[in-house]
């Protein structure tokens, strides 16, 4: 059967007005909790529209937690936190069979992962082995444990945090679970002026008990349905493989799926725009959240940082005409 192609005239307008106006409702009432952090806000709207799930890496203390809770309170999906330990096992995130004395059999108990959106909090704090009990859940929304296989909840959305790598008792996230994450983001330190704001204005705790949902999980699959058809034109595509290519020849971790991400989180950018259609623009504003975390520049462009191989990138790669 011929793939099924998408023109900018099938999408329907009145369906992407009002995911534009979805997404200023959402910025507008998340900058209240998160200030000056509009555009990591946007950026992780477009990663949950686009179906993706999103690595957020900082300095402990930097609102990491809270902009999870944000957007799982705005967005009213159900969610679930691990606190990810060195102790931990991966049991303790998909959950295990446990012998029920009364049936004389064994019952399976589920895990955490088994929600809606998942916030798993300092997650390269967990051992290799737990950090692998993601791995499936990421990619098939189903967990496997003792040879039996559970769906997971739909839409299935995995929000992890980590610390910065120099950090004390962190393991780096393997490169196959890096590739799973749509998105990396950092939120960094706030404004002189923000911080001033923050020490004498009410709590962040606080604000996030009287905020009023704005969406739902029915919103969600609807936004993501218009975003998957917005329309991607041959010179867009070219555009992608483009500059995919011009890394691939210079770092390691440019996978397929990468491509896929770049595409899906371009035209969640499009759509929260007002647009029914990507531009290389669109692909220019999520590029670096979906390339930073994936690539490490070869031995001869060591001397280059992941950024700076991804900046020039975009800068080297020409749009054809």
């Amino acid at each position: 059967m011929a793939a099924k192609v998408i023109s900018a005239e099938r999408v329907n307008a009145d369906a992407v007005k009002s995911a534009q106006a979805d997404l200023e409702k959402f910025l507008e009432s998340a900058s209240s909790i998160l200030e000056g952090k509009r555009e990591q806000l946007q950026l992780a709207w477009c990663c949950i529209v686009a179906g993706g799930h999103l690595l957020i890496e900082d300095l402990p203390g930097m609102g990491k937690t809270t902009m999870v809770k944000t957007i799982a309170k705005l967005l009213n999906i159900p969610w679930k936190r691990i606190q990810c330990t060195s102790d931990m096992l991966p049991a303790d995130i998909t959950g295990g069979s446990v012998y029920d004395q009364g049936s004389k059999e064994f019952v399976f108990i589920k895990g955490p992962i088994f929600s809606n959106l998942v916030m798993a909090d300092e997650l390269n704090r967990a051992s290799p082995k737990s950090q692998s009990a993601f791995l499936q859940a990421m990619e098939e929304n189903a967990v496997t444990v003792d040879g039996q296989t559970y769906d997971l909840a739909k839409p299935f959305i995995v929000i992890a945090t980590q610390n910065s790598l120099d950090s004390a008792g962190t393991n780096p996230l393997p490169e196959s679970q890096l590739d799973r994450f749509s998105m990396s983001l950092s939120l960094g330190l706030p404004t002189r002026d923000i911080e001033k704001k923050l020490l004498v204005s009410q709590s962040r705790s606080d604000l996030l008990e009287v905020i009023s949902p704005i969406s739902s999980i029915g919103r969600l699959i609807e936004l993501r349905k218009v975003a998957r058809d917005i329309f991607v034109g041959e010179q867009v595509a070219d555009y992608i493989l483009d500059v995919m290519e011009w890394l691939r020849a210079r770092a390691h971790g440019i996978s397929h799926r990468t491509a896929l991400s770049l595409t899906a989180c371009s035209r969640a950018w499009a759509l929260g725009l007002g647009r029914s259609y990507v531009t290389p623009s669109d692909v220019q504003a999520v590029a670096l959240s979906v390339l930073i975390h994936r690539i490490t520049p070869k031995d001869s462009y060591e001397s280059a940082t992941s950024k700076a191989l991804i900046v020039t990138a975009l800068q080297s790669v020409e749009v054809d005409s």
